[in-house]
C-alpha cells in the first residue's frame, strides 16, 4: 500500500516539483489534492524548464498518470493552455484524469477575487487575483460549479444563476462594477465541455483501485505547511489544506492508507505575499539570496521574501503533518557564506520561545534567535553522495535535521533532476 504524501514544509515554493518530478518515474500516479493555479512548480528535465502551474509534476514522466483531484479549483481555460504548451514540446499529456467533483474556477470568480482584493487596500492579503479563494468560498458555500455540471446545461445554468444572483448585488451596488450575465458565463463555460471530457474521470475509485492493486500513488501538496487555512498564519493564508490531512480529502483516499509523508525544505526561508516572516531579510543577504536562489514565484512572477532558515516552522510542520522524512532543497544557494544565521527559537516580549506560537499577535511580534552555523565555499553542484560534501555543508544538513525533528533523507544541490543526493529512499 505504498502511497506517500509529498508537501511544502514552509511557506511554500520549497521546490516541490524537482522532488516530485524525482520520484515520477517510480510511482504510477501523481495526484495533486488543492489549490489551483496560484501553485507553481518548476522542473528542470536536461537543459528544458518547465514551469507547472496546475498540472501535478508527473505529467513529465512517461509511463506516470497524473491526477488532479476533487480538492483542487481548475480554471479551464489555464488548465488548456498548459496542456497545449506541453503538447507543443512534445510531452504526452494524454493520461491526465480530472476529478468530476473537482470544483470550476468561473470568469466572475476571478472578478470578485480582484476587486475585493483592491478594495481592502492596506489590508490585502495578497491573493494572487486567480479566483481561488472566492472558489472555495462558493464550494463551501454550495453555490460552486463543478466539473460534471459542464455536461449538464439545465444544471449549470441554474447554479450559474444563483451564484450571480448575489455576486451582482454585490458587483454593483457595492464595487460600483457592470454586473455579469448569466447567458454569457454559461456559454464559455460549456465551450470548454468538449475539450476536458476525455479527461474526466471519477478519480477516487481510479485512485482507491490503485492502491488495492499495489500501486505507487504520489500526493503532491501546492503551495505550503504555513499556508493552510487552518493551520497557517491566517488570515495571510491559501484557501485550501496543503497539509497532510488535505491529501485525504481532496483525492477521496483514507488517512489508513498513507504511508509516508515527506516534507520539502528549502536550506533557507522564502515566502510570497503578505503577512509575518520572523527570519525575512532586508539587507544585502536577503538580495543575494534573492539573485542566487532565483527567487521569482513561478506563477506569480512575485519577488519572493527571503530570510534564513526557521527551525520553529520546520517543526511545526513536522508535527503537524506527521513528516515522516524530509527533502531539504538549494543548499547550493547558501554556498559563499562564512557564517550562515539560523533561527532556533524566537523572543516575544521578552521571553524565549521554542515552539509556534498560536496566537497571531504573539506570531506578529516574534523575533529570531540565531544560532550561527559555519558556511562553506566549495562548489557542491557535482556532489553525488553525503560524503562529497563539505565537512561544514554536512554539519548544517545534520543541525537542521536535528532540529526540525525528521531525516533528511534527499538533498537539492542544484535545479537539475539530476543534482540531488539520495541518502534514504522514499520508496
Amino acid at each position: 500500500m505504498p502511497a506517500l504524501v509529498l508537501l511544502g514544509a514552509q511557506w511554500g515554493d520549497e521546490g516541490k516539483g524537482k522532488a516530485t518530478d524525482l520520484l515520477g518515474g517510480s510511482v504510477d500516479y501523481v495526484v495533486r489534492y488543492q489549490g489551483g493555479n496560484n501553485a507553481g512548480h518548476t522542473v528542470v528535465v536536461g537543459d528544458q524548464k518547465y514551469a507547472l502551474h496546475l498540472l501535478p509534476s508527473g505529467i513529465l514522466s512517461p509511463g506516470c498518470t497524473p491526477v488532479i483531484g476533487n480538492g483542487v479549483v481548475v480554471d479551464p481555460s489555464v488548465l488548456l493552455s498548459e496542456l497545449s504548451g506541453l503538447n507543443e514540446r512534445g510531452v504526452d499529456t494524454s493520461k491526465l484524469l480530472i476529478s468530476g467533483n473537482a470544483h470550476i474556477i468561473t470568469p466572475y470568480n476571478v472578478t470578485v477575487d480582484k476587486v475585493t482584493e483592491r478594495f481592502l487596500g492596506k489590508r490585502k492579503i495578497g491573493t494572487t487575483g486567480r479566483g481561488i479563494g472566492p472558489t472555495y468560498a462558493d464550494k463551501i458555500n454550495r453555490v460552486g460549479i463543478r466539473v460534471q455540471d459542464l455536461y449538464d446545461e439545465s444544471i449549470l445554468t441554474q447554479k450559474v444563476e444563483a451564484a450571480l444572483d448575489v455576486k451582482n448585488q454585490m458587483l454593483t451596488k457595492l464595487y460600483n462594477r457592470r454586473a455579469i450575465a448569466v447567458d454569457q458565463v454559461v456559454e464559455e463555460l460549456l465551450g470548454y465541455a468538449d475539450k476536458l471530457a476525455p479527461y474526466v474521470a471519477d478519480t477516487v475509485l481510479v485512485l482507491n483501485e490503485a492502491l488495492e492493486q499495489d500501486k505507487v500513488v504520489l500526493f503532491e501538496g501546492g503551495q505550503g505547511t504555513l499556508l493552510d487555512i487552518d493551520h497557517g498564519t491566517y488570515p495571510f493564508v491559501t484557501s485550501s489544506n496543503p497539509t497532510a490531512g488535505g491529501a485525504c480529502t481532496g483525492a477521496g483516499v483514507g488517512p489508513t492508507k498513507i504511508s509516508r509523508v515527506i516534507g520539502i525544505l528549502k536550506a533557507y526561508t522564502t515566502r510570497v505575499g503578505a503577512g509575518p516572516f520572523p527570519t525575512e531579510l532586508f539587507d544585502e543577504d536577503g538580495e543575494a539570496l534573492r539573485r542566487i536562489g532565483g527567487e521569482r514565484g513561478v506563477t506569480t512572477g512575485r519577488d519572493r521574501r527571503c530570510g534564513w532558515f526557521d527551525a520553529v516552522i520546520a517543526r511545526y510542520a513536522t508535527r503537524v503533518n506527521g513528516l515522516t522524512d524530509f527533502f531539504l532543497t538549494k543548499l547550493d544557494v547558501l554556498t559563499g557564506w562564512e557564517q550562515i544565521p539560523v533561527c532556533v527559537a524566537y523572543e516575544i516580549d521578552g521571553k524565549r520561545v521554542e515552539e509556534l506560537p498560536y496566537s497571531q499577535t504573539d506570531f506578529h511580534h516574534a523575533k529570531p534567535v540565531y544560532e550561527m552555523l559555519p558556511g562553506w565555499s566549495e562548489d557542491i553542484s557535482k556532489a553525488k553522495t553525503f560524503s562529497d560534501l563539505p565537512k561544514n555543508a554536512q554539519a548544517y544538513v545534520k543541525a537542521l535535521e536535528e532540529m526540525s525533528g525528521a531525516p533528511i533523507s534527499a538533498i537539492g544541490v542544484g535545479p537539475g533532476r539530476d543534482e540531488t543526493i539520495e541518502i534514504n529512499s522514499f520508496l
